[in-house]
């Protein structure tokens, strides 16, 4: 017997003993594994869903297109259960167990923090697609959705405007934790700036599925009575719903205290009588009453994904957001990055992901920054209408550079702004 033969025999009979079988290692090389990591359930399942359902849908869409680099991708989607240090162990299990070359996932900062080890010990990919704090630049995460100067920021700026309603007092309500508190940190900081006094701010907090919004809002109407007021809501998953119930419940409306919220899109609104709202604003990169042939398309394309699937909610009332646009981008601009890096070798794909654009649903071509790992959006901000639905009062001409690290902390001008080589 030839050694030829006698490796060929070992290497069968082995493969046999694991329980496998070539035929089913030849399939697996054939497809790229993704990580789709998503709360499907507890407080924060409200806003996830449907980026799970995005991030599949346009993985579908690419399969149906040749895939990437002639394979087809897998997507692998686990439920966080809105369990942070849950995610971090479901991360391990991607990177580790499924071998997956990028992940699509997390929403909340808490959620991204506690994963966020996990990746750059791995040196794996993560893409990020909600609004965050700043503060943060990682080798190997992609920050698809806005940073404080790209949504906060100019939303304060428009509420002090004439057209805004020359608001000079100001409720900072929010989620207790990262996100919400160290952005009203970059708020308090950018109003004292502008000449606000401290007795003018109220900043105030609630745990996550906080549902009793009552005494919260019998003391923002008190708070208001000493001037013109906005509330800046950093309220997370769904706790808006007893929230905006409330404001309702109380007649509190927009000609009397506006609320701009960073974390209500279309999706937030399904469970609410947005009539008593009608006026209220958000503040996102998107919205999904843009009109132009982009999103025309989009929607459509969703619509009927939505339908054919059955997704609950979604195939009866098929509705787009601003996260799930910044999955869609995400997902497009990380196929780009591997095709032109010719591999889904992480390293490979950071370098080329440097510049790479996309025209996206809300009308603008959006580009990954050569060095910071954020994009360059548009801002707008959205009135809420009586259908669920947002009229945008105001926007940004052009895409914004991200800044993520605020000029209004302390120390942050000598931050760089591309990730540290890890």
């Amino acid at each position: 017997m030839s050694p030829r033969h006698f490796s060929l025999k070992t290497l069968a009979a082995a493969v046999a003993a694991a329980g496998l079988s070539l035929s089913f290692s030849a399939q697996a090389a054939d497809t790229i594994k993704v990580g789709v990591l998503h709360a499907l359930s507890g407080t924060m399942a409200i806003s996830e869903t449907a980026l799970k359902d995005m991030a599949l849908m346009t993985i579908e869409d690419i399969n149906a297109k040749g895939g990437v680099l002639g394979r087809k991708l897998e997507p692998v989607v686990i439920d966080t259960a809105s369990n942070w240090p849950l995610a971090a162990e479901k991360a391990k299990q991607l990177i580790g167990q499924d071998k997956v070359a990028v992940t699509f996932g997390c929403w909340t900062s808490v959620c991204r923090k506690s994963v966020l080890p996990v990746y750059e010990e791995n040196n794996a990919l993560l893409f990020y697609p909600v609004q965050y704090e700043g503060e943060e630049l990682s080798k190997n995460v992609f920050y698809t959705g806005a940073a404080p100067n790209q949504q906060a920021i100019p939303a304060v700026e428009y509420l002090m405007s004439e057209d805004g309603g020359e608001a000079r007092r100001w409720v900072l309500l929010g989620t207790d934790y990262v996100y919400p508190r160290t952005a009203n940190k970059i708020l308090r900081a950018f109003l004292k700036a502008k000449g606000v006094a401290d007795k003018d701010i109220m900043e105030t907090y609630t745990p996550f599925g906080h549902s009793d919004y009552q005494t919260i809002v019998a003391d923002i109407k008190r708070f208001a009575a000493g001037g013109k007021t906005a509330v800046v809501s950093t309220i997370n998953g769904d706790s808006n719903v007893p929230f905006y119930k409330e404001l309702g419940n109380a007649g509190l409306k927009a000609t009397d205290v506006p609320v701009v919220a960073f974390s209500v899109g279309e999706e937030e609104l399904r469970g609410l009588d947005p009539k008593p709202l009608e006026g209220h604003l958000a503040a996102w990169n998107y919205f999904m009453s843009v009109k132009n042939p982009a999103n025309d398309a989009w929607i459509k394309q969703w619509s009927d994904y939505a339908k054919a699937k059955r997704l609950p909610g979604q195939s009866t009332k098929p509705l787009t957001n601003d996260p799930m646009e910044a999955t869609y981008v995400g997902i497009h601009m990380w196929k780009q990055a591997v095709e032109k890096a010719g591999s889904t070798e992480p390293d490979k794909v950071i370098a080329a992901m440097a510049g790479q654009s996309f025209e996206a649903p809300s009308g603008f071509t959006l580009t990954m920054d050569a060095k910071n790992h954020h994009l360059h959006k548009p801002v707008l901000i959205g009135e809420i209408r009586g259908d669920g639905q947002f009229n945008v009062v105001w926007k940004t001409p052009a895409p914004v550079k991200a800044q993520p690290w605020s000029p209004y902390i302390e120390g942050n001008d000598k931050k760089k702004d591309e990730p540290e080589k890890q």
